[in-house]
């Protein structure tokens, strides 16, 4: 429980399960293993009840660089705590292999990177350079689902 640890170091807590908005249906699992293999379905920020996470809206108009960060950090609390359900321990990650950071953003803003790097610091932070190191596309988008700012799916390997 060594990640675990480091995350209640850092005073980091991982949210419940999601609460979807009412009326959404999502028919597919938030981590899919096979072979070896954990595949982190696409997360947004979460609250501490488990209810998406603001604030909501574009990078470039209402939200910042900054707020942009801080998001994506929250994501990544978001997914591990996906893996931690599904693999009963988050020492079992062996490699973080890619993050495919998607962020709302207006046509103009170019430093989806910038944000992204929110969830990349939180992950090389708790697994160190040799477990942590990823590959990582950040990418911007039109809009996102929920009006969520940043979203983000991975890629990693277990024991």
């Amino acid at each position: 429980m060594r990640i675990e640890s480091k995350l209640a170091e850092m005073g980091l807590a991982l949210p419940p399960p999601v609460k979807v908005p009412p009326g959404v249906k999502l028919p597919f699992s938030f981590v899919r293993v096979h072979d070896g293999i954990a595949y982190v379905s696409g997360h947004g920020p979460q609250s501490a009840d488990g209810s998406l996470a603001g604030p909501f809206g574009k990078l470039g108009a209402e939200l910042s660089v900054e707020q942009g960060y801080d998001l994506a950090k929250a994501v990544g609390l978001s997914m591990l705590g996906s893996l931690q359900r599904e693999l009963g321990d988050l020492d079992r990650v062996t490699a973080w292999l890619r993050l495919f950071g998607m962020v709302n953003s207006v046509p103009d803003f170019a430093q989806q990177p910038a944000v992204i790097n929110g969830c990349s610091d939180l992950i090389l932070a708790l697994y160190g350079a040799e477990v942590g190191a990823h590959a990582r596309s950040a990418v911007g988008m039109a809009s996102l689902p929920f009006g969520m700012a940043v979203e983000i799916e991975a890629t990693v390997a277990i024991d």
